[in-house]
């Protein structure tokens, strides 16, 4: 069973090529994804790494928590499942219709 790392404290300078080529090292990844800005491209210092199986997830782990990439100490452990998020009030919606002012 495949197993997501989050990856943190990524130089703004690590491309996705850079991660890939680093964690296959310790084995077959099936999803890379470096977290990015919309508009600027550049990176937000994060990614999350899947591994074919746990064991190669487990030595990724291992072998780079606390690993220096071009100068820092970058983070991997086990990602958590995305919390869901309050939903926000939606200005000019069909909501806001029944009001009179």
């Amino acid at each position: 069973m495949a197993k997501r790392l989050f990856v943190g404290s990524l130089p703004y300078s690590a491309t996705s090529a850079q991660l890939e080529e680093l964690f296959s090292q310790a084995g077959k990844i099936t999803s890379l994804n470096l977290i990015t800005d919309k508009y600027s491209g550049q990176s937000k210092g994060f990614a999350f790494v899947e591994f074919t199986t746990d064991a190669e997830a487990n030595e990724a782990i291992k072998k780079f928590n606390n690993f220096e990439l071009d100068g820092r100490k970058i983070v991997v452990n086990e990602a958590r499942p995305q919390e869901d998020r309050a939903s926000r009030p939606t200005f000019g919606s069909n909501s806001n219709r029944s009001r009179t002012w």
